[in-house]
C-alpha cells in the first residue's frame, strides 16, 4: 500500500492547516450502526512510551512503518475506526485515511512509565473541546487507580471533569480503568476479576453524568463477573500478552458473546502479530466482532519490507503497558 510520505512531511512543514482541513473535511458515519457492533484498532501507545511489542523494545519506533500498518488494518473490512493520539489521527488524516471511519481521541497520560510521577495521570493529549472541533467522534481516558499513591487523587478529578465535559458536548467517552500497585518499583495492573469489577464500580461514578460514558475492559478470567458489574456498554480491550494467538482470539471470542460488550479496541496484537501478516490477523478479529462479515479474499499478502516482529523467546512483559 503506496502512502504518500513526501506530501505528509511537505504538509506539515508549509501548511499545517491543511491537517485542520482533512479532518474537517473527511467523509463520517455513525458510531452506531449495522450490527451496532465496534472493532477500533488502536496506535495511542508510543505518545505514553510504550513501544515494545513482545520481546521487540522499540517495534512502534519507526513511524512510517506504524502508519503502513495502520493503513493496511483501516482498509479491510469491518474496521470501525481508529484510536489514537493527535499526532497519529492527524497523521492518518493528512494521508487521506480516515473516511467512513470513527476516530477516537485518546486523551493520553501524563504519568510516564517508569517516571516518579507514574501515577499523577493528568491528561496530556486531546481535552473534549477540541475534539468536537476537530470533528472527532469518540474521547478516550485512561484511568489506574492506586489506594496507596496520592497522585490517583489527581487523575480521578481530572477524569471526572472530562467525563462532565463530554456529556455536556453529546461526545462518547470510553473509561479504561485498572486498579495498579508499584511492585518491585514497577506499575503493575491487576488483572483478577475482582480488581477489574473495583476499577470499573470506581470509573462509573466519575462526572456528573454517566449519559455518554462507555467502558474499555481487559478480558481477563471470569469476564461474566465483570460483565455483571455495568451497564455501560463496553468495547474489549485486546493488550499484547505475546501468548498464542488461537488463545488470545478464543479468549475474545467468548467475552464478545457476553451482554453488554459491544467489540473490541485492540492494538498491538494486531498491528504486530506473530506471523507479521497484519491483514489476516485483523481480518479474523473483524470477524469475531461483527459475525455476519462475509470471508474476504485478499489479494495482497502483508506489505513488502513491513518486518515481523519476533516473539519467540519473548523477556518483556507488555501486558501492563496500558
Amino acid at each position: 500500500m503506496a502512502l504518500d510520505f513526501d506530501r505528509l512531511r511537505q504538509l506539515r512543514a508549509a501548511d499545517p492547516s491543511g491537517i485542520t482541513r482533512a479532518l474537517a473535511e473527511r467523509r463520517r458515519r455513525d458510531v452506531i450502526a449495522g450490527d451496532g457492533r465496534l472493532f477500533i484498532v488502536a496506535a495511542d501507545h508510543p505518545a505514553r512510551g510504550a513501544i515494545a511489542v513482545g520481546g521487540h523494545a522499540t517495534a512502534m519506533a519507526n513511524r512510517y512503518d506504524l502508519l503502513e500498518r495502520m493503513a493496511l488494518a483501516l482498509s479491510r473490512p469491518g474496521v470501525d475506526g481508529v484510536l489514537g493520539t493527535p499526532d497519529i489521527i492527524d497523521d492518518l488524516a493528512a494521508l487521506g485515511l480516515l473516511d467512513d471511519k470513527i476516530v477516537v481521541g485518546s486523551m493520553n497520560r501524563g504519568g510516564l512509565r517508569g517516571a516518579s510521577f507514574e501515577l499523577d495521570d493528568r491528561y496530556t493529549a486531546y481535552d473534549i473541546d477540541a475534539m468536537v472541533s476537530h470533528g472527532l467522534d469518540f474521547a478516550k481516558t485512561l484511568i489506574r487507580v492506586d489506594l496507596n499513591d496520592a497522585g490517583t487523587a489527581s487523575t480521578l478529578q481530572a477524569t471526572a471533569r472530562a467525563v462532565d465535559a463530554a456529556a455536556a458536548a453529546g461526545l462518547p467517552i470510553m473509561l479504561e480503568p485498572f486498579m495498579s500497585s508499584r511492585i518491585g518499583g514497577k506499575v503493575i495492573n491487576d488483572l483478577s476479576a475482582d480488581a477489574v469489577i473495583l476499577s470499573t464500580a470506581i470509573a462509573s461514578g466519575l462526572g456528573n453524568s454517566s449519559a455518554y460514558t462507555w467502558m474499555k475492559l481487559p478480558v481477563v478470567p471470569e469476564m461474566e463477573r465483570v460483565m455483571e458489574a455495568t451497564t455501560m456498554p463496553t468495547l474489549l480491550l485486546g493488550g499484547d500478552n505475546g501468548g498464542d494467538p488461537d488463545e488470545t482470539f478464543a479468549s475474545w471470542e467468548s467475552a464478545l458473546a457476553l451482554p453488554g460488550v459491544r467489540g473490541l479496541t485492540v492494538g498491538r496484537t494486531l498491528l504486530y502479530p506473530h506471523d507479521g501478516d497484519v491483514a489476516a490477523a485483523v481480518d479474523t478479529a473483524a470477524r469475531l466482532v461483527h459475525r455476519d462479515l462475509p470471508e474476504t479474499p485478499r489479494e495482497a499478502q502483508p506489505i513488502r519490507g513491513l518486518a515481523s516482529i519476533s516473539h519467540t523467546n519473548d523477556t518483556k512483559d507488555t501486558r501492563n503497558e496500558h
